[in-house]
């Protein structure tokens, strides 16, 4: 399933798969090297981002999303160890990688089923074992977001079953240092995208576009 996605993605914000070997037991992918590490990284190296960093860093991830959803594809794994800097540098552009778990859909087949995904990160229509949609990236964007900004998770705890239902009730909070600087603007672009109901929340083209 990730050869297929793949061999169908070139796009800037998305890793390259550039050679395949296909030997007797094993399967080769040759990948394009990124050797800035993960945004993961950088975000407990400084914290937390600035709103202007943060936006810098979505609007990559965004292009990507924005660009595999028009090709029927749903990583379903988004977070920021799957966000690769592809130099050291800070001016490095961001790519999204480990496309393990994406699912591509032809069009007008766009529901999904199969329970997958990092429990932190995982949309509540999954949890709630419904039908779901490429909007599961969109919720993942969401929890990035409030992680790049805060350098803390919006759904944390210890326990699954109480982490899940944080999840189901889209139950989080914006207390702490790290929020009393953050605009009313960037709660807003979060609040968007952590929406329980999957047709309210915001779509890759929309987050795009909000202020």
């Amino acid at each position: 399933s990730e050869l297929h996605v793949l061999r169908r993605v070139r796009h800037n914000f998305i890793i390259q798969l550039i050679e395949v070997f296909d030997s007797k037991d094993k399967l080769y992918m040759v990948m394009e090297l990124a050797t800035g590490g993960e945004l993961f990284d950088r975000i407990i190296a400084k914290g937390s981002f600035t709103e202007r960093d943060a936006t810098h860093v979505l609007k990559m991830v965004l292009d990507g999303v924005q660009y595999l959803h028009s090709l029927g594809i749903t990583h379903r794994d988004l977070k920021p160890e799957n966000l690769l800097y592809y130099h050291p540098g800070h001016d490095s552009k961001i790519l999204i990688t480990d496309f393990g778990l994406s699912d591509h859909r032809k069009m007008g087949d766009t529901c999904m089923t199969t329970t997958c995904g990092t429990p932190e990160y995982i949309a509540p229509e999954i949890l709630a074992r419904k039908p779901y949609t490429c909007q599961v990236d969109l919720w993942a964007v969401g929890v990035i977001t409030y992680i790049l900004l805060s350098g803390t998770m919006p759904f944390d705890d210890e326990s699954r079953t109480r982490l899940y239902r944080l999840i189901l009730k889209a139950k989080y909070m914006y207390t702490g240092e790290p929020w009393k600087d953050i605009s009313n603007t960037a709660k807003n672009f979060i609040d968007r995208l952590l929406v329980v109901d999957a047709n309210e929340r915001m779509d890759a083209t929309q987050s795009v576009q909000h202020p």
